[in-house]
């Protein structure tokens, strides 16, 4: 099945890649806040072989990363503190 989503302001269309992208994403930040980061840092990992170019999986990819090096606390509110600029 073939899905193409438009968006009438620029005339772009969303691939059922991006789509795909979208779902996998949301299913990773939902996991992410459980503080799931391995189940999510894979789950973020699909979402970049669907779109290679899907930045926020990215970002949350190398949160992940770091959140299984260095977990938060048990009351951690799903807030990421930038240690660098």
């Amino acid at each position: 099945m073939n899905i193409n989503l438009f968006c009438q302001e620029d005339n772009l269309m969303v691939t059922a890649e991006k789509l795909k992208a979208v779902e996998f994403f949301a299913e990773g930040r939902k996991l992410y806040k459980m503080m799931e980061f391995q189940k999510a840092s894979d789950i973020f990992q699909k979402a970049i072989e669907v779109c290679p170019d899907d930045g926020p999986s990215k970002v949350y990819l190398e949160r992940c990363k770091y959140y299984i090096d260095n977990p938060p606390p048990k009351d951690w509110d799903g807030v990421y503190v930038m240690k660098t600029k």
